[in-house]
């Protein structure tokens, strides 16, 4: 295990980092009309609102940057997704912040001003850069005072498509934008013929402070869809008494809740594509027999989207910035930090539905790729919420059968793994569950996916072309626990919050291992900054780099790191609320 160990909190900066968390941008007054419509335009409206402005035009995608310097401020701007006003944080008047478009090898500045009242922060997602331009309050910077301005100023070492975004809880209010880096040598197959951004987010009226607050009251509180006694007699009538009291012994006696698949839910969340809600419906145009790039980014503060354009078959080509093996299927989830690229051939017959349901089934963001602007295609019907399983709360005893789980959980597991090790310190008020026996596997699509009449993407389907970046074996390993008390809306590592923890040290230029054992019921996208986590399968063997790694529940993740980046760095739980609860430790290269 690692040795995470409990120490003073009242001077470290991960305090500092915690304190700053919690300052939320939403500061609603008087606004002129002007600007309020100006909002409009461009951060959504809703039908009944607005309903002429939707008539006129679709929603398009926020303006494209391109260059070597930059000029970026971040303002308040009013918004209104649901009906009601109210006031975003936006860079340069857009929310989505503009499409940063850089070229590999050059040298970029750019110079970001905070024009709010709190102090904020820009982080560049997976762009590999100097620690002292991360963006991470408190961590790598102290932030950008309120009417200050911060050049950021680095050299593009990759290509790909990644994403920036607020490390304060302004992520949550619409600080958040895609960036596209064009590779140094052009490539040799042949281009797209359309090329779009698809940025995933989902949006809240209330200010994320009172959101975190309320889980924080009741971990449950934006959870619509519990188990009800109504549910209980229907089954008892399709299954028998028997059966039905059986679906709900392992839930009862744990204590636990069959459908926790989101902390935050459409009670309270209106979810948008491109800064657009579903009524929105943004379009992206393609003729048909086009070749059409959709470069998906989780922008999702505590939402996963699982995305499929109904009838069409995408040929993933990338993920995280990196390119994989192409690989063909109908449907893949995307986590808050990750980012897919794809591609498919636009057929006949009119436009096509981009469909993102969340996880939680409690609402969509939709959008239309069609031949002309203004077309639109049918929306599916959200899929019915199926019940997590035994899998997911006790990994591998239940693909063995011990919890009688169904057999299409355990994907070709065929012997049950060794015990896990659970340090002292997850034995405590912050942990309500441990995993003994965590599944290794990687081949499942997850909760909500399993046993779809369609191909839909693994982690076990991602590798990475040309082999093992770094082929040197790992001189150490580090194993790390994600752990939580749901009933207290805690959420830590070994058992321990950020606010209580010591830092990670890792070695200049070391190749080591680690490894994540999901000790809760619940997926966490993992991101560790300035440095790519190499996925290993369940041989040990290479598989996929990726910067934010997706552990499902009860699972065990294992990938390499090369510490080839000097500093200090986050490393933390993708869930915003997740990370500003303790989930969340400083790494430390020196």
């Amino acid at each position: 295990m690692a040795t995470s160990r409990a120490g003073s909190s009242s001077t470290s900066p991960e305090a500092d980092f915690a304190k700053v968390q919690f300052m939320s941008p939403l500061h609603i007054r008087p606004i002129a009309r002007r600007r309020f419509v100006q909002g409009l335009a461009i951060g959504g409206a809703v039908a009944g609102f607005a309903p002429a402005l939707l008539a006129r035009s679709a929603p398009t995608l926020p303006a494209e940057l391109s260059g070597t310097e930059f000029d970026l401020e971040i303002a308040e701007l009013p918004v209104n997704f649901t009906g009601k006003r109210r006031i975003a944080t936006a860079v340069n008047g857009s929310v989505p912040a503009p499409v940063l478009r850089l070229r590999e090898g050059d040298t970029v500045t750019l110079r970001v001003r905070n024009g709010l009242k709190e102090m904020s922060s820009i982080h560049w997602h997976g762009i590999i850069v100097p620690a002292e331009m991360d963006g991470v309050p408190g961590i790598s910077f102290a932030g950008i005072a309120p009417g200050e301005t911060f050049t950021y100023r680095f050299e593009v070492r990759q290509s790909g498509t990644y994403w920036y975004h607020a490390h304060t809880l302004a992520e949550q209010t619409g600080l958040y934008g895609a960036i596209i880096v064009e590779p140094k040598q052009v490539p040799t197959a042949r281009a797209p013929d359309r090329d779009y951004c698809i940025v995933l987010s989902d949006w809240s009226d209330e200010p994320p402070l009172q959101i975190f607050l309320n889980l924080k009251k009741q971990s449950s509180y934006y959870n619509f869809a519990q188990p009800t006694a109504g549910d209980f007699l229907k089954d008892v009538g399709t299954m028998g008494l028997g059966k039905a009291l059986e679906r709900r012994r392992m839930w009862n006696s744990s204590r636990m809740n069959p459908t926790d698949y989101s902390d935050v839910s459409a009670a309270t969340y209106t979810y948008l594509m491109n800064g657009a809600p579903p009524a929105g419906n943004w379009t992206g145009i393609a003729a048909p027999g086009e070749r059409v790039r959709l470069r998906f980014v989780g922008a999702g503060t505590a939402t996963f989207f699982d995305v499929r354009i109904p009838g069409v078959e995408l040929t993933v080509v990338s993920t995280d910035g990196q390119p994989v093996e192409p690989v063909t299927v109908e449907e893949f989830r995307i986590g808050p930090g990750e980012t897919y690229d794809v591609e498919f051939t636009m057929p006949e017959g009119g436009a096509r539905t981009i469909f993102a349901q969340a996880i939680d089934r409690s609402g969509y963001a939709r959008g239309t790729i069609a031949p002309a602007p203004g077309m639109a295609a049918a929306v599916p019907p959200l899929d019915a919420r199926t019940w997590l399983e035994p899998v997911d709360m006790m990994g591998a005893m239940a693909t063995m059968g011990a919890m009688g789980g169904d057999a299409h959980a355990g994907h070709g597991m065929t012997e049950m793994p060794a015990r896990a090790r659970h340090a002292r310190t997850e034995y405590g008020a912050n942990t309500d569950m441990r995993v003994d026996y965590p599944r290794t596997n990687l081949d499942d699509p997850g909760a909500g996916l399993r046993g779809r009449g369609w191909r839909v993407l693994t982690l076990a389907d991602l590798r990475t072309p040309g082999g093992d970046p770094d082929p040197r074996e790992p001189e150490r390993d580090i194993e790390l626990h994600l752990t939580g008390n749901m009933e207290r809306f805690i959420w830590s590592l070994d058992g321990i919050k950020l606010n209580d923890s010591r830092p990670l040290h890792f070695k200049p230029n070391e190749r080591l291992r680690v490894t994540f054992v999901n000790d809760t019921m619940m997926a966490h996208p993992m991101h560790l900054h300035g440095m790519w986590s190499d996925v290993e399968g369940p041989d040990g063997a290479f598989q996929v780099r990726k910067h934010t790694v997706v552990v499902q529940p009860a699972q065990r993740v294992s990938f390499r790191v090369t510490a080839d980046a000097m500093g200090r760095w986050a490393f933390h739980c993708h869930l915003l609320y997740h990370m500003a609860a303790g989930m969340f430790r400083e790494v430390v290269v020196a």
